[in-house]
């Protein structure tokens, strides 16, 4: 009996969205735009259980922190990993040599492989 509850709360636990891990960023193409925009192309992996855990975002930073862009993802991508979503529009000054594209999941927020773009 002992053995059989052990084996049961292992089960339970794997089985928990804890478990999913954090996003990871695992690819990132970047497209100038007629506009002087850019277009992102990122691809992220991550072990999507559902509603109660799915990556829910990704983001365009500046190497010091600043937002630039969100990409925010609607649903869960269980079944389709890794998965790319693309952002256009994104205004990208001249004085920004570098920008990183992090993920973020509804569970344990930032987290995962972060990628870095060099501009120019």
């Amino acid at each position: 009996m002992k053995y059989f509850m052990c084996v049961l709360f292992l089960v339970i636990i794997t089985a928990s969205p804890v478990f999913a891990g954090e996003v990871d960023v695992v690819k990132v193409e970047v497209q100038p735009e007629r506009s002087g925009t850019y277009r992102f192309d990122v691809t992220l992996r991550h072990d999507d259980t559902g509603w109660k855990q799915y990556a829910d975002r990704w983001e365009i930073l500046t190497t010091d922190g600043k937002i630039l862009a969100t990409r925010v993802l609607e649903h869960p991508h269980a079944q389709e990993q890794p998965f790319t979503r693309s952002l256009s529009g994104v205004k990208i000054g001249p004085e920004i040599g570098k920008v990183v594209v992090r993920g973020h999941d509804s569970v344990h927020g930032y987290g995962g492989r972060e990628l870095t773009v060099t501009f120019r």
